[in-house]
């Protein structure tokens, strides 16, 4: 196998789902869509692909692309039938605005029920070759999307779910492992009891650790406000190798926050803006990913992705923005 290049490119998690997968859904179509996820990924030339997400998309919940009830729905100790009252006592719950109605009720202590993420990791890894990347939604951000009538805090609940997923993600043996949590940067002050969930289930990754920061992609509008400089005291105290950040629809100046990131912590500089169908040119990937360089140092980035997942966007657009990905990558390290 040819050694890959310093900076490695990849993706954050998610693809548009085919259409055939959504008319005919069943688990032939599955494995046929997520083996064309994997095939357009190679094509383009990621260097660690993922298997898109596909397996958690519910035709009832399109608006989340099943990154949060997916997760909660199969859980023991969880109601997912919502009543009036539940909707109303969420209603008034700080920062989930965006949300109507909890993803859940908390009622009981928290067990995995019939949630089976490792038989869906084994489900990729049996139809790729490549190096694989496998993504789970966080212990912070599923706490966020639920009604707790059962736990003391927000803390609480944060943790319980961290050792179910982390019970799991001890037989995921994938290359990459990356804990996706879209809502921490919109909400710093829950970081203390925040890092101590998320490490709990990085302790458990067996391979490379990353965590995935964004400040939220639903309907491409950015969900959360707020700015790196807030999260970096909390990034430090990951135990993550590397971290999958927001850049190209971010300030310019926001990177320069990143110097005070440890430097036992790989950065992933998102170069594509998934926010916009306008595909970048390989020059203008280039020169974000030198900005990124001069500022941070040399060595410090590791990974070239867009910054959130492409599920929102058309296949003709998120494939040719892969493609642009690769290019400007590989014209940035051949200056």
């Amino acid at each position: 196998m040819n050694e890959l290049p310093r900076i490695q490119t990849t993706v954050v998690g998610s693809y548009p789902i085919p259409a055939w997968l959504v008319a005919l859904p069943g688990e032939g179509a599955l494995v046929d869509a997520t083996s064309v996820v994997f095939k357009t990924q190679e094509l383009a030339g990621i260097d660690v692909v993922a298997d898109g997400e596909l397996y958690r998309f519910d035709v009832n919940h399109p608006d989340t692309n099943g990154m949060i009830d997916y997760f909660v729905r199969p859980l023991h100790g969880i109601r997912s039938a919502i009543g009036r009252d539940d909707a109303q006592a969420f209603a008034q719950m700080p920062g989930m605005e965006f949300r109507s109605k909890p993803a859940g009720v908390v009622e009981d202590k928290l067990g995995a029920g019939t949630l089976d993420i490792v038989g869906d990791y084994r489900r990729a890894r049996s139809l790729t070759t490549s190096k694989l990347k496998f993504t789970l939604t966080g212990p912070h951000m599923l706490s966020k999307t639920l009604l707790d009538r059962h736990y003391p805090d927000r803390a609480a609940l944060c943790l319980a779910l961290a050792e179910v997923l982390a019970a799991q993600v001890r037989e995921i043996d994938a290359d990459v492992v990356q804990v996706d949590e879209a809502n921490i940067p919109g909400h710093p002050e829950d970081a203390t009891w925040a890092a101590q969930a998320i490490n709990v289930v990085l302790d458990a990754i067996g391979g490379e650790k990353a965590v995935h920061l964004c400040f939220g992609n639903y309907g491409g509008q950015t969900i959360q406000r707020g700015t790196w400089q807030a999260l970096v005291e909390f990034m430090n105290t990951l135990r993550a190798d590397h971290l999958v950040l927001e850049l190209a629809r971010r300030d310019a100046g926001e990177v320069e926050f990143l110097k005070d990131v440890d430097a036992r912590i790989g950065i992933g500089a998102g170069v594509i803006d998934i926010k916009t169908t306008v595909v970048e040119t390989p020059d203008e990937i280039a020169r974000r990913l030198e900005r990124i360089e001069q500022t941070l140092g040399d060595n410090r980035v590791c990974y070239a992705h867009p910054d959130c997942g492409f599920w929102m966007l058309p296949r003709s657009v998120a494939d040719r923005k892969m493609r642009a990905l690769v290019q400007g990558r590989d014209r940035y390290l051949s200056r």
